[in-house]
């Protein structure tokens, strides 16, 4: 891509997400590190594609703003809503594109010196029928994770309440569970998958009549493969939703807050802690304290009271006073609301919303690659050839 027109454009992306809160400054800047990787490729599809993404995206971000907030909770106790992106979580939707990207700037390099720059000086080849993989592996990728944005972001929305897909019932779970898919978000996904299709199949440059026979060029495109294409690689975006929310019903632990009944986030896509995970108000604390105000009513003396860790009668950084310490003759006669008031939902503690996000991309993007060649009759190797 050209440099007069890439640079005041990532200038104004900065600006942008800086302008609105979209990323961190460490994301905005591996986004900038990302645009500059995307705007080496000859095409413009690349770059393009990194920025309606990411247009698109804050802008299904921001609608109903204010709405979304108040459905679910950050882990640090204030109201959801999406705060500003990470540079983890720009790597992880962008991650797969930007190797792909790369890769295939080289391939159109080595063969524009194979026919000779004069011939070909810009070396923008032509995409033809079957043509190269790696250009199937990054529109799946923006398609598949916008498709994700969407689906979440617009389907938290829906006026129905989300079901668990992992679940053999289907069970009804609060807005924001991980698994948790509406039929509104499904078809949020697949209008954010379309948006992107749509976007490469005006930025490919797909050969045509005049390009029929010249160095670099292929048959042109019918307007059947053009609606194989565009079909095809909408659908498997939207698919790309479905994985995730798969994964994220198995792998990703989601956090109930008991008292609202609402699911608990963690800022930037991080993992979200229980009550009984290193939480002195958890169960196992509970249980503990217990024991411990049992041995003293049975009178095994001032020895038999085990202080937690770390704990003394009279915290110096808290008003709080241990409750079953036999010195202090204020102590309280009664136990205390010791429940867990964060719960898991659903889902096993294997993953973040980052893992999760950065193996659906990578997974989209890799299995469109080998459908497209056995499709065409095209060895995967051939990603690594010129």
């Amino acid at each position: 891509m050209k440099a007069i027109i890439a640079v005041p454009a990532t200038l104004a992306l900065m600006y942008r997400a800086y302008s609105h809160n979209s990323l961190t400054p460490i994301g905005i800047f591996v986004a900038a590190l990302t645009a500059t990787v995307h705007a080496i490729h000859p095409w413009n599809l690349p770059f393009v594609l990194l920025c309606v993404f990411f247009l698109a995206g804050t802008r299904a971000t921001a609608i109903k703003k204010d709405t979304k907030a108040g459905l679910t909770l950050h882990s640090a106790g204030s109201s959801g809503g999406e705060g500003p992106r990470t540079h983890v979580q720009v790597l992880a939707n962008s991650l797969m594109s930007s190797i792909f990207t790369l890769l295939h700037a080289y391939q159109l390099r080595q063969r524009r010196e194979a026919i000779g720059a004069r011939e070909f000086p810009g070396g923008s080849f032509c995409y033809s029928w079957g043509g190269d993989l790696l250009v199937i592996g990054i529109i799946a990728n923006y398609a598949a994770v916008a498709a994700d944005t969407f689906s979440s972001e617009l389907g938290i929305l829906s006026r129905t309440a989300p079901r668990l897909i992992t679940s053999l019932s289907f069970r009804k779970v609060p807005r924001g569970t991980n698994g948790g898919v509406t039929l509104w978000g499904l078809v949020a996904g697949l209008l954010g998958s379309m948006i992107i299709v749509t976007t490469s199949l005006m930025f490919l440059p797909l050969c045509g009549e005049q390009t029929k026979g010249k160095v670099g060029g292929g048959d042109a495109w019918t307007m059947s493969q053009k609606g194989t294409l565009a079909w095809g690689l909408t659908i498997w975006g939207a698919l790309g939703s479905l994985l995730d929310s798969f994964l994220g019903g198995w792998l990703q632990k989601s956090v109930r807050d008991v008292r609202t009944g609402k699911i608990v986030e963690g800022e930037g896509g991080v993992r979200v802690l229980t009550s009984t995970e290193a939480n002195p108000n958890s169960m196992e604390h509970f249980n503990k304290s217990v024991d411990t105000k049992a041995k003293v009513l049975k009178g095994e003396g001032k020895d038999a009271v085990e202080k937690p860790q770390g704990s003394s009668a009279v915290d110096a950084s808290s008003d709080e006073k241990y409750p079953y310490d036999p010195n202090d003759k204020h102590r309280t006669s009664n136990f205390g609301d010791h429940k867990p008031t964060r719960v898991a939902e659903s889902g096993f503690d294997l993953l973040d919303n980052n893992d999760v996000n950065f193996l659906m991309a990578f997974t989209m993007s890799t299995s469109a690659m080998v459908v497209a060649g056995w499709y065409w009759g095209i060895p995967l190797s051939s990603i690594l050839k010129a």
